[in-house]
């Protein structure tokens, strides 16, 4: 069973924010393969279901942000998946709008939301899939919590379509098929 976890902030005001692009890929996911995320667990909306043959749970925590290890620690403790079978998604503001990069474990990279999930698994040797929500032009903060602008929607919605194709990848191929083909940034077109 693998744990697929999309970070963001709960409540209407952070809907489509950059900081939930996370709970926009499990979204694409749960769609994909007929998988309910609604009933309420650990902190979290969760739904069971299968992908590609695969038992996956997915998740988005109803803490916020900050708190995110809260949720996942409950739910990695209530399914005892191993924590290499946890799948953290995220955004990245080092990365550019819509780049996509995959690893196997690292450090939070200044990302409050990995920090918390460091600090609750004490590791920090689960995957994960960084979505580039781009860099900041003023305070952090605000950009975070700032809806994308109308010419970046086509390209946010691409990058959430490829997030989950990677996420399949992953999940159909390995970890290291899914690095070869989605960390390389995408060919201009």
């Amino acid at each position: 069973m693998k744990l697929i976890v999309g970070l963001g902030n709960p409540g209407k005001e952070y809907a489509d924010t950059r900081h939930n692009i996370g709970f926009m890929v499990i979204d694409v996911l749960a769609k994909r393969h007929g998988i309910y995320v609604k009933s309420r667990r650990d902190l979290s909306l969760v739904g069971e279901g299968a992908i590609l043959g695969d038992k996956v749970i997915l998740v988005k925590p109803m803490t916020f942000m900050n708190l995110s290890g809260q949720a996942v620690g409950q739910l990695a403790r209530r399914y005892r998946v191993d924590i290499s079978e946890i799948l953290i998604i995220c955004d990245d503001v080092n990365l550019p709008l819509g780049r996509l990069r995959i690893r196997t474990q690292g450090s939070a990279g200044g990302h409050n939301g990995l920090k918390s999930i460091i600090y609750s698994l004490s590791s920090q040797d689960f995957p994960r899939l960084r979505v580039g929500i781009g860099s900041p032009r003023g305070e952090m903060i605000n950009h975070v919590l700032s809806r994308f602008h109308k010419v970046e929607k086509p390209m946010v919605q691409e990058a959430v379509s490829r997030a989950a194709d990677a996420v399949e990848t992953m999940i159909a191929e390995g970890m290291e098929a899914a690095m070869n083909k989605f960390n390389p940034a995408p060919a201009e077109g």
